[in-house]
């Protein structure tokens, strides 16, 4: 099958700038036959993203990513061909954003208490399209208000783990993240695994139930993509890769920048289920 899709990218339903009509013009202009909204915990951005792509001609895959922690290590993992209008993955996802407001407060009540008291929760949720709300938008505002040049800083100063902003998430285990994934409809993909940096985790995760590792990814080295293929093939996983794209809000990639052949495409739909 020709074409080429992108199945990692993010609308202003969680922590990206674009809408779902400028995430399909965009990957309208970029050539693809195929995407994924991949929002963080939130399924929101779906069904007008699949409106939006029709006149284009553009295939929608429904898609999440679920944030998920396991030995102290936060481990993102993907869901492809979900079923996005009924069923557990619904059920559980006012859960997820009740959480990431619960949070939220939490760290805004953290950062009140070492002095920057200029930012309120309404700030931070006006950011966003919906309860997703996380970290990245309250870097935005400690941008914005001056407490730090630039987001990175932001996370090294005031929101990373062990830092005076920092709350933690809502406790899901990867394979969790996997079995509601599957007992959902859909087909279950280690995100960024150059960036999770727990290898020694995989084979675990297949044995719960894992079909696909998040190979081809923006800006990483020709080297490591060729490492993860090797990872993949070995344990027997679909070998899918995206832009992971979030508008503005990430300037450093954007949609299409990283894609992967129809041809996974239809690997994923096969496996589904």
């Amino acid at each position: 099958m020709p074409g080429n899709a992108d199945l990692h990218i993010h609308t202003y339903f969680s922590d990206s700038t674009a809408s779902p009509q400028e995430v399909a013009d965009e990957a309208k202009a970029a050539g693809l036959s195929c995407i994924a909204i991949t929002d963080h915990d939130i399924i929101e951005g779906v069904a007008p993203a699949i409106e939006a792509a029709g006149p284009h001609g553009i295939e929608v895959v429904p898609g999440i990513e679920l944030s998920s922690e396991f030995e102290n290590c936060d481990i993102h993992i993907l869901g492809y061909f979900i079923d996005y209008q009924k069923g557990p993955m619904l059920e559980r996802i006012d859960t997820f954003l009740n959480a990431r407001m619960d949070r939220m407060k939490r760290m805004i009540m953290n950062l009140k208490g070492v002095g920057v008291n200029n930012i309120e929760f309404e700030e931070v949720c006006a950011l966003t399209h919906s309860r997703a709300v996380g970290r990245s938008h309250l870097a935005m505002l400690l941008q914005q208000k001056g407490w730090v040049n630039n987001i990175k800083a932001a996370f090294e100063k005031y929101l990373g783990p062990g830092c005076p902003g920092y709350a933690p998430k809502y406790k899901q285990t990867p394979f969790e993240a996997i079995e509601l994934i599957r007992r959902s409809g859909g087909v279950a993909v280690m995100a960024h695994p150059m960036l999770t940096q727990k290898d020694e985790l995989i084979p675990r995760f297949v044995a719960a139930g894992l079909k696909g590792l998040e190979v081809y990814y923006p800006n990483t080295m020709d080297a490591v993509v060729q490492f993860y293929e090797r990872i993949a093939r070995k344990n027997g996983l679909i070998a899918t890769g995206g832009s992971d794209a979030h508008g503005k809000a990430k300037p450093y990639t954007y949609i299409g920048k990283r894609t992967i052949p129809m041809e996974v495409v239809e690997q994923l739909r096969q496996a589904k289920g």
